[in-house]
This record gives C-alpha cells, sequence and structure tokens, in this order.
C-alpha cells in the first residue's frame, strides 16, 4: 500500500497562552499543499524502515512513521504484522510544513486500512496527537481552523485554487522548541475565522504569524525572501509555522525569481 503524505502551510498563526503542561496554545489555519513525500508499507518477516531522499535528522526510533507503527502495534496487540516501510522524503525538515506529522498522520492511516481496524477520522484524529500537535490535520488534511495545541479544529472555507502558491525552503533549520521560547504569548490580533470571507488581496493587513518577528532577527535572510516575494507581486506572503519556509501566493500564472545567500528547494502550486 502506498500514499502520498502531503505538507501544509499556515494562514495566519498566533501564540495566545503558555499552558501549564508545557506546551502552547495557538490559533492558525491550515492549508494543504500538494507538495508530497511518498510512504509505501509491505508484509515482510521482520519490519524496517527504508528511507530515501531529502536526510532526515535522527534515528529511526524517533521517525514519526516508526512511532505510528509502535504506537498502534501497542493498541492492537497481535494485529499489526512486520512490515517493510520505504519512506521517500521530499518535505524538508525544520521548515515548518509539517512534513513529519504528516508521515505519521498517513501511516495510521495506513496501517487502519491494511489491518482493517476500522477506525474513523475521530479516533484516528486521537492517536495522531501522540505523535505531534499537528499531526490531527493531516487525518483531516482539508483548511481547519485550528486552536489549542492545533487540534481543536473547525473546518474553514478557502480555495486557493485559482492562486499560484511558491514555496521556498532555504536550507535553515529552525527548531521549533527554541522558535516557540522567544515569542511572548499575547491575544490574537485578528479573529483567523474571518479569513475566508476577506480577498487574498486583504489578507497582507489583517493576519501575521508571531515567529516572523523574532526568527527573521536571527536569520535576516529569511526575511529577505519574504520580502522578494512582494517585490515581485505576491498578494500574500509570510513565514510557514515557526519556519524556515516561505510561501507567496500569487496570481495564476506569476511567480518570483529568488536570489537568496542560502540554498533553498523551491516548488510551484
Amino acid at each position: 500500500m502506498i500514499c502520498f503524505p502531503n505538507c501544509k502551510i499556515n494562514l495566519g498563526l498566533y501564540v495566545t497562552r503558555r499552558r501549564d503542561d508545557g506546551y502552547h496554545d495557538i490559533e492558525t489555519v491550515f492549508y494543504p499543499v500538494p507538495v508530497c513525500d511518498v510512504l509505501e508499507i509491505v508484509p515482510t518477516p521482520e519490519t524496517r524502515l527504508h528511507m530515501s531522499g531529502l536526510p532526515v535528522a535522527g534515528d529511526d526510533n524517533n521517525n514519526l512513521v516508526w512511532k505510528a507503527y509502535e504506537l498502534l502495534r501497542e493498541k492492537y496487540p497481535g494485529t499489526i504484522p512486520a512490515l517493510d516501510i520505504f519512506l521517500h522524503k521530499a518535505i524538508p525538515m525544520g521548515a515548518g510544513l509539517g512534513g513529519g506529522s504528516a508521515d505519521g498522520a498517513l501511516m495510521l492511516m495506513l496501517l487502519n486500512d491494511l489491518c482493517q481496524l476500522g477506525l474513523d477520522k475521530r479516533q484516528l484524529a486521537a492517536h495522531s496527537l501522540q505523535l505531534g500537535s499537528d499531526c490531527p490535520f493531516f487525518i483531516y488534511n482539508t483548511p481547519q481552523l485550528a486552536k489549542g495545541r492545533g487540534e481543536r479544529m473547525t473546518p474553514v472555507s478557502i480555495d486557493l485554487s485559482a492562486y499560484n502558491i511558491q514555496l521556498i525552503c532555504p536550507a535553515v533549520h529552525v527548531s521549533t522548541g527554541k522558535a516557540f521560547q522567544m515569542i511572548t504569548p499575547r491575544p490574537a490580533p485578528f479573529g483567523l475565522a474571518q479569513l475566508a470571507t476577506l480577498p487574498v488581496t486583504e489578507w497582507k493587513s489583517h493576519i501575521s504569524n508571531d515567529f516572523e518577528g523574532p526568527v527573521f532577527e536571527h536569520h535576516p535572510e529569511l526575511g529577505d525572501i519574504k520580502q522578494q516575494l512582494y517585490d515581485g507581486g505576491a498578494l500574500y506572503a509570510a513565514m510557514s509555522g515557526s519556519g524556515s519556509a516561505i510561501f507567496g501566493i500569487f496570481d495564476k500564472g506569476k511567480r518570483v525569481e529568488v536570489k537568496a545567500g542560502v540554498k533553498f528547494l523551491e516548488c510551484y502550486v
């Protein structure tokens, strides 16, 4: 069985409260983008994880695909078989695109189908939250207004299919934990539930990403990339998540030739 875990971008991102459990409450709109990894599982006598594509830091036991496999094997003993797991990475790590979370969430969905566990999306989302705060989004994989850790979601009617999305992924790894340490939580300055009623041309005046200030201070080249997107005609541009990916939303057929002092991957949707 094979699937193609996709990434996401954040349309607005506010860190509103530091919680007693050490997590933070956020408000954001998750929007799925069809830049994808490839994940395949094949029954085999011994479970192994095979990696290809972009490099992934850490050992296999910390990969969310492996953790998803271990999670369901523990919850449903004797049901989950040994597997060859093939993961080809095309979504960069440390970019704020949720690639690892997507891999973990889609692994749960593959196992649910392969082993006929009969789990619905609500149950899969609850399991996926044990892997990471934004994993539940990838179970639904439609535009969602997210609050809490990111797991409290409400569908929103946002459709960017009439636009081009230019995605710049610099070779800059931003630690999510360190990024949160640089944030001073505050109430959301704009109600993102209203975003669907605003033309994309007005988003720049209303929404922002709380991580951009401190992250751009440490990595000014990221702020420069965002400015280049605006200078080239982007209707809206922002950093995704805690970085380092920068995206621009353009009228159909438009894009920018970005110049940067760091290597980067570039995708167009």
